[in-house]
């Protein structure tokens, strides 16, 4: 059997997430396999990948923070709100000056309503998104809460009519760079699309311990499981006797670590579990061993 863990990615362009995972059910030589958070074909960088019982991790990570990095071209709008859509509209953006766009930015930053982009995997209806767009329809998609915790304009490039932002993005789960770039346009009155991305980090994960396609070829590192809880979660201790009511899936009463998952793990080391708080008690999420 392969080894349980997780698989840190560096994403190359052109690849989609999902072959990212053939790849490696290929290399790992298993086919429980998934990835935590989608990347896009043109996007680059991490995508943390589960091997084994590391699945059942990963529903979990895909919740944490994310670091991106982003090129923004305002000036120009597309249907997919990134540079491998069709062009809707043109407008100069020679007027757009740095102190504007840095107050676009900040109305972007912080908790706040974002509209997913209308080619997106959200379900309408039980259908893709992007499927009913692709097919000409109109999809109306609501708002939805996301958190920008930083947008750090890095640059600011003007070309002729076009300007185009360099960005770092820290963010929650669910916020759609291509939409804060389609935003960030709209807002100024130009209109703006994203014509690179590259994620740096998810949750502890960047791209310090992430491997290539070409490097995992060579050689599969798989990050044990155990060390890959211990990194993303807080940690919990447990005695010989706890551990045998966490192995059976009861519950222990709460140790104070706070909310969203907690590894725990026995005396020899092993992880057990991961668990939630809930009032009083340490609830499991799912159990390791048995």
């Amino acid at each position: 059997m392969a080894e349980s863990g997780l698989i840190i990615v560096n994403k190359p362009a052109e690849w989609t997430s999902h072959d990212v995972v053939a790849k490696l059910r290929r290399l790992a030589g298993t086919r429980r396999v998934g990835h935590a958070g989608t990347l896009d074909p043109m996007a680059t960088g991490v995508l943390v990948v589960g091997v084994e019982k590391a699945t059942r991790l990963l529903g979990h990570l895909a919740l944490t923070e994310k670091v991106y990095e982003a090129t923004i071209r305002l000036g120009v709008t597309t249907n997919t709100d990134d540079a491998e859509g069709l062009v809707t509209a043109t407008a100069s953006a020679s007027g757009v000056t740095p102190e504007a766009v840095h107050e676009g930015v900040a109305a972007l930053t912080g908790e706040i309503m974002q509209i997913p982009p209308q080619v997106s995997a959200i379900k309408v209806d039980g259908q893709r998104a992007y499927k009913l767009a692709r097919a000409g329809e109109d999809v109306e998609l609501k708002a939805r809460p996301v958190t920008v915790h930083g947008f750090e304009v890095t640059d600011v490039r003007v070309k002729d009519d076009l300007v185009d932002v360099d960005a770092t993005i820290r963010c929650s789960s669910g916020t759609y760079i291509r939409a804060l770039a389609r935003d960030l346009g709209a807002g100024l009155g130009v209109g703006g699309h994203l014509t690179a991305l590259r994620r740096t980090r998810v949750g502890p994960y960047d791209l310090s311990g992430a491997r290539t396609i070409e490097q995992l070829t060579e050689e599969c590192v798989v990050l044990p499981i155990g060390e890959a809880v211990a990194a993303a979660f807080p940690r919990r201790d447990v005695t010989p006797e706890e551990a045998r009511v966490v192995r059976h899936g009861g519950r222990l009463p709460a140790a104070g670590l706070g909310k969203g998952p907690i590894g725990m793990f026995g005396p020899d080391g092993e992880l057990l579990a991961l668990v939630e708080e809930q009032g009083r008690l340490a609830k499991p999420l799912a159990v390791f061993v048995s």
